[in-house]
């Protein structure tokens, strides 16, 4: 390498020793070629420790990169919102599962207010019994049954309203001629309509042993000539 240098050298002092103004021009195409041709034979070759990649290689890979960024930005520019139409569609959608479900909880709510006053009338029955046995044959009212045998306070009063259905009881005291008879009519406060309470009237009475009903397709209150159920 030192040869090298000191050859390198010399040649370069041998190129800027003075000429004629003449051939200046020569003189620097000489210096340029010198360090060119000598550049180029002593500069680093690829070897298996260091080597460098090829520029195809190179582009290759940028172009690769590329695609995988372009590739990634495509599903985000592909997301788009509800345009107007959409949105109402969706909205129509909505509303009509909201108002079938709302039809179909009526329904599931009008039937258990119907279940729950046929019982609590056969319930009454049991009470005015229990009633009758500790007063000599005489039936109570509401407020009396409360008292006496337990029934709900929900019952309290004349005419009380109980999981949408108006409990009317009407007792009628003992005579030289007849015994004390009771009747309770039972009537959803809404009959009709969607915002029904329920559909059936029940009735029940001391001297029937069951519970009545008027047929569906009739909205009137129940009486003892109606069917039992």
């Amino acid at each position: 390498m030192q040869g090298a240098s000191k050859t390198l050298q010399s040649r370069v002092r041998r190129a800027l020793e003075p000429v004629e103004s003449g051939h200046h021009e020569h003189k620097m195409n000489r210096l340029s070629s010198l360090f060119t041709s000598n550049v180029c034979k002593n500069s680093p070759k690829p070897t298996k420790i260091l080597k460098l990649p090829s520029a195809k290689y190179v582009e290759q890979s940028v172009g690769a990169f590329c695609n995988n960024m372009k590739n990634l930005r495509n599903p985000f520019k592909d997301q788009r919102g509800f345009n107007l139409i959409e949105l109402m569609i969706v909205i129509a959608i909505i509303g009509l599962l909201i108002g079938v479900g709302s039809i179909a909880w009526s329904a599931v709510i009008k039937s258990g207010n119907e279940t729950a006053a046929a019982q609590m009338l056969d319930r009454v029955r049991t009470y005015q019994a229990s009633f009758a046995s500790r007063n000599r044959g005489n039936f109570g009212k509401f407020d009396d049954l409360i008292k006496a045998s337990g029934l709900d306070e929900k019952f309290a009063g004349e005419n009380p309203v109980v999981n949408g259905y108006k409990f009317t009881m009407v007792i009628e005291p003992a005579s030289s001629s007849a015994p004390a008879k009771y009747t309770i009519n039972a009537d959803p406060q809404v009959s009709t309509g969607v915002t029904a309470t329920g559909n059936r009237h029940f009735f029940t009475s001391s001297s029937i042993g069951s519970i009545k009903a008027q047929p569906v397709s009739e909205d009137r209150p129940a009486t003892e000539t109606d069917d039992s159920i």
